[in-house]
């Protein structure tokens, strides 16, 4: 046949989404985005051309930018918790995986670091939201139970409280030093994160 034929010239085509869960590709796609590109470089209207999708089908899943922002951050907030258990888990528990979850955090804001200072900043309000309300509640609840399990017997959930804000600022802190490139990310220095 030649080009000028009334064929369908398949290979061609574009690539459209056809089926499946519109939700999870569109996520999908907006993680991927943010491996190439800040949040504020990146919109719905591409998010749905990478998908193969009009614009006004990301509307029925997310109203506006902000709604997909949402989903990354808790999206990722779960991944991070996920990397978190491994760690502990892969370390045997006690002080070292308590260590390893340290380290896991730190690894992963390496990893994802616009995916994670997208997460370390976006709140569904006014910014007062407590720990368990925010956007990184799930990743801040394994390190609650964590830190309890490093803890004397019968400390109390205000000194549990309390402990896991110290961890959490001292990897955070890590974490920031490295992604911002005031230490390097080595190894070496990953190795040596002893929480608590």
């Amino acid at each position: 046949m030649s080009a000028n034929d009334n064929s369908v010239n398949i290979k061609n085509a574009p690539r459209k989404y056809h089926h499946g869960d519109l939700r999870a590709a569109l996520i999908e796609t907006g993680l991927d985005l943010l491996k190439e590109r800040s949040a504020e470089e990146m919109s719905l209207r591409e998010v749905a051309r990478r998908v193969g999708v009009s614009p006004t089908a990301v509307y029925r899943h997310f109203p506006d930018k902000q709604a997909l922002i949402f989903a990354l951050c808790e999206r990722g907030a779960h991944a991070l918790a996920e990397a978190q258990r491994i760690a502990m888990a892969e370390a045997g528990g006690g002080r070292e995986g308590f260590n390893a979850t340290g380290q896991a955090y730190v690894r992963f804001a390496l990893a994802n670091p616009a995916l994670f200072r997208l997460m370390m900043t976006t709140s569904k309000d006014d910014g007062q939201l407590s720990e368990d309300e925010s956007l990184v509640s799930e990743s801040m609840r394994e390190l609650r139970r964590n830190i309890a399990t490093q803890l004397p017997p019968g400390s109390t959930p205000e000194q549990q409280r309390i402990a896991a804000i110290h961890a959490w600022a001292w990897v955070h802190g890590m974490a920031m030093l490295m992604l911002d490139g005031q230490i390097p990310a080595s190894e070496e220095i990953l190795d040596s994160i002893r929480q608590g």
